[in-house]
């Protein structure tokens, strides 16, 4: 199961159950872990207050880790 692995997954395999750290690519054509958590709704990728669509294509991902 992947929810317990910190290595980085494929989004075809995310849950939308959880938060979860994302990577996209950059205009650049670099990839970026983004600053926040996210989750997947549908199609779709919000941030964790679920107020905000995110307008990326993720690449990857893996259990969120709350640095607190």
């Amino acid at each position: 199961m992947h929810a317990a692995s910190t290595e980085w997954q494929p989004t075809a395999v995310a849950p939308s159950d959880r938060d979860l750290e994302i990577c996209a690519l950059d205009f650049d054509g670099i990839v970026h872990a983004l600053p926040f958590p996210c989750h997947r709704d549908g199609p779709d990728w919000v941030d964790r207050g679920g107020r905000a669509h995110t307008d990326i294509q993720p690449t990857h991902w893996r259990k969120w880790s709350d640095p607190r």
